[in-house]
């Protein structure tokens, strides 16, 4: 079983190694008139479903 669990590390280690990060930033113009920059970083397959809530 030890060998198992070692094996389990190795494989949830190398799977968090692989995770693709984005980073978005979004403008926007604020009441005033100036022009305001949003940044977030999240995983690359969530960026599309954010931009496109952000626009609505």
């Amino acid at each position: 079983m030890a060998k198992k669990q070692v094996f389990g590390e190795q494989v949830l280690a190398a799977k968090a190694s692989q995770r693709k990060m984005a980073k978005v930033i979004l403008s926007k113009k604020s009441d005033k008139g100036k022009v305001v920059f949003h940044e977030s970083t999240m995983e690359q397959d969530q960026v599309k479903d954010f931009i496109s809530r952000q626009k609505s």
